[in-house]
C-alpha cells in the first residue's frame, strides 16, 4: 500500500519505519524543506521495544512530489493540523483515506472540513516514542490502537487498515464509537501529559508519589465530568484506572509534552487540558485544575 506520513516526528517516524519495514511504500511529508532534505539523505533509525531497524524512506516538503496515496497518516501537532490539512491536498485522491490518531480534540473535524469527511478516519493509540534526533526514535512503549469512521459503525475499510497496522506491529481493532475513542485518549492525556511536562519525569514515575497520583485524579475527574455532560460514552469503565494503566505500560516513555517542555517548544496543552476548560465552559462544568495546568504549561512554553 502507498502511504504518506505527514509529520516525521516521534510518532510519525515510528509508524513510518514499521510500515516501511512491513513492505509498504512509505513517503514522509515534512513542512520544513531543509530538514526534509537532511532526512532524505540518511536512513531512519528505530530502537526500543520493537527492536532495532534501519530503513530508507523518501522525504519531501512538497506533497505534489509524492502524489496521490491510498493512505495518509497525519502526525503533526494538533496546533499544526489546519496548516497540514491545507498542504496535503495533492496526496488525497477520490479513494484516499486520511487517518488521525493525534492527541487532543478537533483534529478529525479540521481534516474533514478541509478534505471531506468521507476521506477521514479517526481513533487513538497508546504507542509511545521518543526522539533521539530527527530521523532516530526509540519505541518506548506499546499499547492498543483503535480506529473508526467519524460517524457510524466500523466499515470494511476500517477493518482493512486495522489488519494492516496489526501486521506491521501495531495491534489495532475497529471501533463503532470514534467520539468515545477521542475523548478516552483525551482523558488519558489529561492525566499524564501536563504532569510529565511540569515535573519532567517519565510516564511511570507519575505513579511513585501519592501527591502526584492525587493531582492526576483531580484533573481526570474534571475531564470525566465534562465528557459525561457532553453525552460522551467513554471506552473504559474506570477512567482513572485506565490512566494509571497507560502510565504504567508506557512507564519508560517521555510524553510529547515532556519532550516539548524540555526543548522549550510549543505544546499541545490548549488541545488537551485547554480543551477540557473550553468544553466545560460551554456546559457549565467548572474545571479549575485543568485551567491551572493549562496556565502553568503556557507559563513555561
Amino acid at each position: 500500500m502507498k502511504a504518506a506520513i505527514v509529520g516525521p516526528g516521534a510518532m510519525g517516524t515510528l509508524f513510518g519505519v514499521l510500515l516501511a519495514d512491513a513492505g509498504h511504500e512509505v513517503h514522509m511529508l515534512d513542512k520544513e524543506p531543509v530538514r526534509a532534505a537532511a532526512l532524505a539523505a540518511k536512513d531512519f533509525l528505530l530502537d526500543g521495544v520493537s527492536g532495532k531497524r534501519s530503513v530508507r524512506i523518501p522525504v519531501t516538503a512538497d506533497a505534489a512530489a509524492i502524489g496521490v496515496c491510498e493512505l495518509v497518516f497525519v502526525w503533526v501537532k494538533a496546533y499544526d493540523t489546519r496548516a497540514a490539512a491545507a498542504a496535503l491536498g495533492p496526496l488525497v485522491g477520490p479513494d484516499s483515506i486520511v487517518v488521525t490518531l493525534q492527541n487532543g480534540l478537533g483534529n478529525a473535524q479540521t481534516l474533514s472540513e478541509a478534505l471531506g469527511a468521507q476521506h477521514v478516519l479517526a481513533g487513538s493509540t497508546a504507542q509511545g516514542a521518543n526522539v533521539v534526533e530527527p530521523g532516530h526514535v526509540i519505541h518506548a512503549g506499546t499499547g492498543d490502537t483503535f480506529l473508526g469512521e467519524i460517524a457510524g459503525p466500523a466499515t470494511p475499510r476500517v477493518r482493512r487498515i486495522c489488519d494492516m497496522l496489526t501486521a506491521a506491529g501495531f495491534p489495532a481493532a475497529p471501533s463503532d464509537d470514534v467520539a468515545g475513542l477521542i475523548w478516552g485518549k483525551l482523558i488519558v492525556n489529561v492525566g499524564i501529559n501536563p504532569f510529565t511536562g511540569l515535573l519532567q519525569v517519565r510516564n511511570g514515575e507519575l505513579l511513585e508519589r501519592p501527591e502526584t497520583r492525587q493531582l492526576m485524579a483531580m484533573a481526570v475527574e474534571e475531564a470525566v465530568a465534562v465528557a459525561k455532560a457532553a453525552g460522551v460514552k467513554l471506552p473504559f469503565p474506570d477512567p482513572l484506572a485506565k490512566v494509571r494503566e497507560v502510565a504504567e505500560k508506557t512507564g519508560k516513555n517521555k510524553s510529547s509534552m515532556h519532550q516539548d517542555v524540555a526543548n522549550r517548544r510549543r505544546t499541545e496543552i490548549d488541545f488537551i487540558c485547554g480543551a477540557i476548560v473550553r468544553e466545560g465552559e460551554k456546559l457549565g462544568i467548572p474545571t479549575p485544575v485543568n485551567r491551572t495546568l493549562t496556565l502553568l504549561i503556557r507559563s513555561i512554553c
